[in-house]
């Protein structure tokens, strides 16, 4: 799944937003034309953000916004503006952006932006569905989907799951998870049983369990979920 469309013609600029985003652990589309934007806003259903350039070779970026408000009501919009041009702003935010950032800007800054977009959503009241990545869990009823195909957990691998996806991008020591599962004190549990718990949840739902996209090892620390999680209101 889709977390940002990227959207910016200036080359430089659009790899260097890619690469930082994607280190982040974010999963970006960027293409460089409104043409190719909303193509792939007719491939992909849900696509929670997109950050527009204003100016395109193709059109107006604020043309684009009015375009998705009219059908994604939800999406949240980012707008890359040139710092003189204060209408770009107001034509931006009355088309449906949510934000902008101006042009030259710091790409931590941008990066702060969108990680305090989707930690308000991960926090978001009364939210007891995930999603990340492909995955979707309704955490109440222990359901967990990778697109349209059920994984079946057992107990302790849900709450292992359930953990780590309330918790991303931070780092879980062995003796937290291990205190977690067992509801003892981790360092009297052996950490080779950790090891092995978290080799077969990799085994359900990781595409490539070899090369882990969710759940990293931390060397001499523990464990990190490293995909965004978006919190949702229920049901699938």
């Amino acid at each position: 799944m889709t977390d940002i469309l990227l959207l910016e013609d200036d080359e430089s600029v659009n790899r260097g937003i890619e690469f930082t985003l994607q280190k982040a652990g974010y999963h970006i589309v960027s293409v460089f034309t409104i043409s190719q934007a909303k193509q792939i806003l007719k491939q992909e259903a849900e696509i929670p953000m997109m950050i527009c350039d204003v100016n395109l070779p193709d059109g107006n970026g604020t043309d684009l916004i009015s375009y998705i408000r009219k059908t994604d009501s939800d999406m949240h919009i980012i707008c890359l503006t040139a710092l003189d041009q204060e209408m770009d702003q107001v034509l931006g935010y009355e088309a449906g952006a949510d934000d902008y950032i101006t042009k030259p800007f710091s790409l931590s800054v941008l990066l702060l932006k969108v990680n305090a977009y989707f930690r308000k959503q991960q926090n978001g009241a009364g939210g007891n569905c995930v999603q990340s990545g492909n995955l979707k869990a309704d955490l109440d009823i222990m359901k967990l989907y990778r697109e349209e195909e059920e994984i079946s957990l057992t107990k302790n691998e849900w709450k292992m799951f359930s953990m780590f996806v309330k918790h991303p991008k931070q780092i879980l020591s062995k003796a937290q998870i291990l205190e977690h599962l067992f509801d003892m004190e981790g360092d009297f549990v052996d950490e080779n049983t950790l090891a092995v718990y978290i080799r077969r949840l990799r085994g359900k739902i990781e595409p490539d369990p070899s090369h882990p996209e969710y759940i990293k090892n931390v060397r001499g620390i523990g464990y990190i979920w490293n995909q965004p999680c978006i919190r949702q209101g229920g049901g699938r």
